[in-house]
Protein backbone atom coordinates (compact mmCIF):
# COMPACT_ATOMS: atom_id res chain seq x y z
CA UNK A 1 0.00 0.00 0.00
CA UNK A 2 1.24 3.24 -1.20
CA UNK A 3 2.54 5.71 2.23
CA UNK A 4 -0.14 8.38 3.05
CA UNK A 5 1.67 11.49 3.46
CA UNK A 6 -0.04 14.70 4.57
CA UNK A 7 1.89 17.37 3.65
CA UNK A 8 1.47 21.19 4.55
CA UNK A 9 2.91 24.36 2.64
CA UNK A 10 5.88 21.70 1.88
CA UNK A 11 5.98 20.72 5.81
CA UNK A 12 5.27 16.90 5.71
CA UNK A 13 3.05 16.07 9.44
CA UNK A 14 2.35 12.55 11.05
CA UNK A 15 -1.02 13.59 12.04
CA UNK A 16 -3.65 15.28 10.16
CA UNK A 17 -5.30 16.61 13.18
CA UNK A 18 -4.35 20.11 13.89
CA UNK A 19 -5.12 21.63 17.46
CA UNK A 20 -5.94 24.97 18.69
CA UNK A 21 -3.89 26.18 21.77
CA UNK A 22 -6.85 28.11 23.19
CA UNK A 23 -9.90 28.44 25.86
CA UNK A 24 -7.92 25.57 27.86
CA UNK A 25 -7.91 26.53 31.79
CA UNK A 26 -4.09 26.92 31.58
CA UNK A 27 -0.83 25.87 30.07
CA UNK A 28 -0.34 22.63 31.37
CA UNK A 29 -4.19 21.48 30.50
CA UNK A 30 -3.03 22.62 26.49
CA UNK A 31 0.08 20.59 26.44
CA UNK A 32 -2.05 17.21 27.86
CA UNK A 33 -4.54 17.79 25.37
CA UNK A 34 -1.95 18.60 22.15
CA UNK A 35 -0.23 15.41 23.84
CA UNK A 36 -3.39 13.20 23.94
CA UNK A 37 -4.30 14.52 20.03
CA UNK A 38 -1.12 13.33 18.61
CA UNK A 39 -1.17 16.38 16.72
CA UNK A 40 2.27 17.85 15.52
CA UNK A 41 0.84 21.25 14.43
CA UNK A 42 -0.84 23.76 16.51
CA UNK A 43 -1.98 27.18 16.48
CA UNK A 44 -1.30 30.07 19.00
CA UNK A 45 -3.32 33.22 18.25
CA UNK A 46 -0.46 35.97 18.24
CA UNK A 47 -2.65 38.31 19.91
CA UNK A 48 -4.37 36.15 22.50
CA UNK A 49 -1.70 33.43 23.57
CA UNK A 50 1.86 34.79 24.96
CA UNK A 51 4.73 33.02 23.05
CA UNK A 52 7.00 36.46 23.67
CA UNK A 53 6.54 37.81 27.07
CA UNK A 54 9.15 35.99 29.29
CA UNK A 55 7.96 37.38 32.39
CA UNK A 56 4.71 35.38 31.68
CA UNK A 57 4.27 31.89 31.71
CA UNK A 58 5.12 30.92 27.95
CA UNK A 59 3.10 28.33 25.95
CA UNK A 60 6.99 27.33 24.63
CA UNK A 61 7.44 26.58 28.21
CA UNK A 62 4.75 23.49 28.25
CA UNK A 63 4.87 22.83 23.93
CA UNK A 64 8.37 22.77 22.57
CA UNK A 65 8.40 24.60 19.25
CA UNK A 66 11.26 22.05 18.27
CA UNK A 67 8.76 18.79 18.32
CA UNK A 68 5.73 20.39 17.74
CA UNK A 69 5.17 23.18 14.81
CA UNK A 70 3.30 26.28 15.76
CA UNK A 71 0.91 27.99 13.37
CA UNK A 72 0.73 31.36 14.10
CA UNK A 73 -2.87 33.16 13.64
CA UNK A 74 -4.76 36.07 13.32
CA UNK A 75 -7.57 35.30 15.46
CA UNK A 76 -9.52 38.47 16.57
CA UNK A 77 -8.19 40.30 13.54
CA UNK A 78 -10.99 42.33 11.69
CA UNK A 79 -8.96 43.74 8.90
CA UNK A 80 -6.37 43.44 6.64
CA UNK A 81 -4.33 45.72 7.90
CA UNK A 82 -3.90 44.29 11.67
CA UNK A 83 -3.80 40.68 9.80
CA UNK A 84 -0.76 41.65 8.38
CA UNK A 85 1.08 43.47 11.35
CA UNK A 86 0.42 40.26 13.48
CA UNK A 87 1.78 37.68 10.94
CA UNK A 88 5.05 40.07 10.31
CA UNK A 89 5.72 40.47 13.94
CA UNK A 90 5.68 36.64 14.22
CA UNK A 91 8.26 36.37 11.49
CA UNK A 92 10.16 38.73 13.40
CA UNK A 93 9.96 37.45 17.33
CA UNK A 94 10.03 33.89 15.91
CA UNK A 95 10.62 33.36 12.57
CA UNK A 96 7.33 31.81 11.39
CA UNK A 97 6.81 31.77 7.69
CA UNK A 98 3.99 29.07 8.31
CA UNK A 99 1.05 31.14 9.08
CA UNK A 100 -2.65 30.73 9.13
CA UNK A 101 -4.65 33.82 7.95
CA UNK A 102 -7.73 34.93 9.55
CA UNK A 103 -9.62 38.28 8.77
CA UNK A 104 -13.35 38.32 10.31
CA UNK A 105 -16.12 39.92 8.96
CA UNK A 106 -18.25 40.21 11.96
CA UNK A 107 -17.74 39.96 15.78
CA UNK A 108 -21.77 37.95 15.96
CA UNK A 109 -21.16 35.25 13.55
CA UNK A 110 -17.10 35.57 13.13
CA UNK A 111 -17.22 34.73 9.80
CA UNK A 112 -14.28 35.93 7.63
CA UNK A 113 -14.42 38.73 5.26
CA UNK A 114 -13.24 37.11 2.37
CA UNK A 115 -12.00 40.46 0.61
CA UNK A 116 -10.09 41.78 3.16
CA UNK A 117 -8.72 37.87 3.06
CA UNK A 118 -8.17 37.75 -0.45
CA UNK A 119 -6.43 40.59 -0.15
CA UNK A 120 -3.97 40.09 2.85
CA UNK A 121 -3.41 36.77 1.04
CA UNK A 122 -1.68 38.41 -1.76
CA UNK A 123 0.38 40.36 -0.05
CA UNK A 124 1.42 37.75 2.52
CA UNK A 125 2.21 35.25 -0.30
CA UNK A 126 4.69 38.05 -2.10
CA UNK A 127 6.32 38.63 1.05
CA UNK A 128 7.47 34.88 1.20
CA UNK A 129 5.08 33.54 3.58
CA UNK A 130 2.83 30.13 3.00
CA UNK A 131 -0.62 30.98 4.40
CA UNK A 132 -3.01 28.52 5.26
CA UNK A 133 -6.41 30.64 5.09
CA UNK A 134 -9.73 30.46 6.84
CA UNK A 135 -12.47 31.27 4.62
CA UNK A 136 -15.85 30.34 3.84
CA UNK A 137 -17.45 27.62 2.55
CA UNK A 138 -17.63 29.10 -0.91
CA UNK A 139 -16.54 27.33 -3.87
CA UNK A 140 -15.96 30.61 -5.82
CA UNK A 141 -13.69 32.08 -3.24
CA UNK A 142 -11.80 28.98 -2.29
CA UNK A 143 -10.75 28.84 -5.81
CA UNK A 144 -9.42 32.18 -5.59
CA UNK A 145 -7.51 31.83 -2.56
CA UNK A 146 -5.68 29.20 -4.41
CA UNK A 147 -5.01 30.84 -7.77
CA UNK A 148 -3.45 33.85 -5.49
CA UNK A 149 -1.24 31.16 -3.85
CA UNK A 150 -2.37 30.02 -0.63
CA UNK A 151 -0.69 26.88 0.71
CA UNK A 152 -3.93 25.51 1.95
CA UNK A 153 -7.70 26.23 2.23
CA UNK A 154 -9.75 26.26 5.49
CA UNK A 155 -13.62 26.16 4.78
CA UNK A 156 -15.61 26.67 8.04
CA UNK A 157 -17.79 23.80 8.55
CA UNK A 158 -20.13 25.94 10.87
CA UNK A 159 -19.27 29.42 12.62
CA UNK A 160 -16.37 29.17 15.20
CA UNK A 161 -17.19 28.01 18.62
CA UNK A 162 -20.36 26.65 17.72
CA UNK A 163 -20.21 23.20 17.15
CA UNK A 164 -22.93 22.63 14.96
CA UNK A 165 -20.58 20.32 12.71
CA UNK A 166 -20.56 20.49 8.71
CA UNK A 167 -23.41 22.64 8.02
CA UNK A 168 -22.74 22.14 4.14
CA UNK A 169 -21.34 19.01 2.63
CA UNK A 170 -22.25 20.06 -1.08
CA UNK A 171 -19.79 22.73 -0.62
CA UNK A 172 -17.54 21.53 0.92
CA UNK A 173 -17.44 18.64 -1.47
CA UNK A 174 -16.76 21.01 -4.44
CA UNK A 175 -13.92 22.87 -2.80
CA UNK A 176 -12.70 19.43 -2.42
CA UNK A 177 -12.32 18.04 -5.45
CA UNK A 178 -11.64 21.05 -7.30
CA UNK A 179 -8.94 22.21 -5.23
CA UNK A 180 -4.90 21.05 -5.70
CA UNK A 181 -4.16 22.45 -1.96
CA UNK A 182 -4.97 20.80 0.62
CA UNK A 183 -8.41 21.33 2.07
CA UNK A 184 -8.67 21.73 6.10
CA UNK A 185 -11.74 21.93 7.71
CA UNK A 186 -11.19 24.82 10.76
CA UNK A 187 -14.17 25.77 12.60
CA UNK A 188 -17.56 24.67 13.71
CA UNK A 189 -16.62 20.67 14.83
CA UNK A 190 -18.76 20.00 17.83
CA UNK A 191 -17.48 16.07 18.41
CA UNK A 192 -15.39 13.70 17.41
CA UNK A 193 -17.75 12.34 14.78
CA UNK A 194 -18.04 15.36 13.09
CA UNK A 195 -13.94 15.18 12.08
CA UNK A 196 -14.98 11.20 11.06
CA UNK A 197 -17.28 13.09 8.44
CA UNK A 198 -14.90 15.84 7.10
CA UNK A 199 -12.08 12.94 6.66
CA UNK A 200 -14.68 10.15 4.92
CA UNK A 201 -15.77 13.51 2.28
CA UNK A 202 -12.31 13.51 1.60
CA UNK A 203 -10.72 16.46 3.55
CA UNK A 204 -7.00 16.63 4.32
CA UNK A 205 -7.44 17.39 7.49
CA UNK A 206 -9.31 19.27 10.73
CA UNK A 207 -8.33 21.80 13.01
CA UNK A 208 -10.43 21.77 16.26
CA UNK A 209 -10.26 23.41 19.48
CA UNK A 210 -13.06 24.53 21.05
CA UNK A 211 -14.49 21.00 20.51
CA UNK A 212 -11.97 19.90 22.51
CA UNK A 213 -11.06 23.06 24.97
CA UNK A 214 -14.76 23.15 25.71
CA UNK A 215 -15.95 19.44 26.51
CA UNK A 216 -16.20 18.06 29.94
CA UNK A 217 -12.58 15.98 29.32
CA UNK A 218 -10.52 18.01 27.20
CA UNK A 219 -7.98 15.31 27.41
CA UNK A 220 -10.15 12.12 26.52
CA UNK A 221 -11.96 14.23 23.84
CA UNK A 222 -8.24 14.99 22.21
CA UNK A 223 -7.78 11.54 22.09
CA UNK A 224 -11.17 10.66 20.27
CA UNK A 225 -10.66 13.32 17.91
CA UNK A 226 -7.24 11.53 17.72
CA UNK A 227 -9.24 8.31 16.78
CA UNK A 228 -12.01 9.93 14.48
CA UNK A 229 -9.35 11.46 12.17
CA UNK A 230 -7.41 8.49 11.59
CA UNK A 231 -10.47 6.23 11.22
CA UNK A 232 -11.93 8.83 8.57
CA UNK A 233 -9.01 8.43 6.40
CA UNK A 234 -8.26 4.94 6.16
CA UNK A 235 -12.77 4.48 5.75
CA UNK A 236 -11.46 7.26 2.93
CA UNK A 237 -9.00 5.65 1.37
CA UNK A 238 -10.43 2.06 1.54
CA UNK A 239 -13.53 3.69 -0.21
CA UNK A 240 -17.21 2.95 0.94
CA UNK A 241 -19.59 0.74 -0.58
CA UNK A 242 -21.93 1.79 -3.22
CA UNK A 243 -25.14 3.10 -2.17
CA UNK A 244 -28.31 1.15 -3.40
CA UNK A 245 -32.03 1.47 -3.18
CA UNK A 246 -33.00 -1.93 -2.25
CA UNK A 247 -31.63 -4.54 -0.27
CA UNK A 248 -29.06 -6.72 -1.48
CA UNK A 249 -28.89 -10.17 0.57
CA UNK A 250 -25.27 -10.40 2.05
CA UNK A 251 -25.51 -14.75 2.04
CA UNK A 252 -26.15 -17.08 -0.91
CA UNK A 253 -29.88 -16.01 -2.27
CA UNK A 254 -29.84 -19.89 -3.88
CA UNK A 255 -30.47 -22.76 -2.23
CA UNK A 256 -27.27 -24.59 -0.97
CA UNK A 257 -28.47 -28.02 -0.20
Amino acid sequence: MKKDIFKVANKKLKSRLIVGTGKYKNFKETAEAVKASGADMVTVAIRRVNILDKKKPLLMDYIDPKKICYLPNTAGCFSSKDALRALRLAREMGGWKIVKLEVLGDKKTLYPDMIETIKSTKVLVKEGFKVMVYCTDDPLQAKKLEDVGASAIMPLASPIGSGLGIQNKTNLSIIIKQSKVPVIVDAGLGTASDATIAMEMGCDGVLVNSAIANSKNPILMANAFKNAVISGRESFLAGRMKKNTFAIASSPTKKIF
